[in-house]
């Protein structure tokens, strides 16, 4: 028992230290094993797509990437949990470095076409819960979505919370916390974000 139990802990333990060395792999090489790897593992993927240095994935079966993705240095894509977690990114998007897309916990980020995303932006998807009388850590969380249209650029550092809607062609403001839905061509900014203007 105590031997099939070491096996079991050991094969894990591989599977993880070649996911470290495949996802810190440097170079074209880096790039081609990890296209050619990640493309079996994920739900799809797409043709052209480049994975930078330093990307982590979890839930690769719940995670969906059109053609002509690029990532930047230290993306991380999450979507483990129940199961009923998703990501789904759709052609021609860009992050910058140290992007967290975050649909844990039963949550949901479906990112349209031509979606620019600045470096250290956060989408996280559920939220804990906090009622008043309970130790926080043990309330679970309340799963949500992150819908955002195509043609949008979300700034530096921004953070997009659960259940907005980011609409086509709308601008996120660098460090804007967007806690509401955001209208199409519009700009915001702020935290809480809030209408700066329209795009003309």
């Amino acid at each position: 028992v105590m031997i099939i139990r070491f096996l079991k802990i050991f094969i894990l333990e591989m599977g993880e230290w070649f996911l470290f060395f495949l996802n810190n792999t440097p170079g074209r090489i880096g790039y081609k094993v990890r296209y050619w790897v990640y493309r079996f593992l994920l739900k799809y993927c797409g043709q052209k797509v480049v994975f930078g240095v330093g990307i982590s994935i979890k839930g690769f079966k719940n995670i969906s990437i059109g053609d002509n993705f690029l990532s930047w240095i230290d993306v991380k894509l999450y979507a483990s949990g129940n199961g009923s977690e998703q990501i789904k990114i759709g052609n021609n998007v860009g992050c910058n470095a140290n992007v967290m897309i975050n649909a844990e916990s039963g949550g949901g980020i479906i990112i349209g076409d031509r979606v620019s995303i600045g470096p250290n932006v956060v989408m996280r998807a559920s939220n804990h819960n906090f009622r008043k009388g309970e130790l926080i850590q043990l309330q679970g969380h309340e799963s949500g979505v992150i819908e955002i249209g195509k043609d949008v650029w979300i700034g530096a550092n921004a953070v997009i919370l659960p259940q907005v809607r980011i609409g086509e062609g709308a601008v996120i403001a660098a460090g804007a916390v967007v806690t509401k839905d955001v209208e199409s061509y519009t700009v915001v900014g702020g935290i809480p974000a809030k209408k700066i203007k329209e795009r003309i």
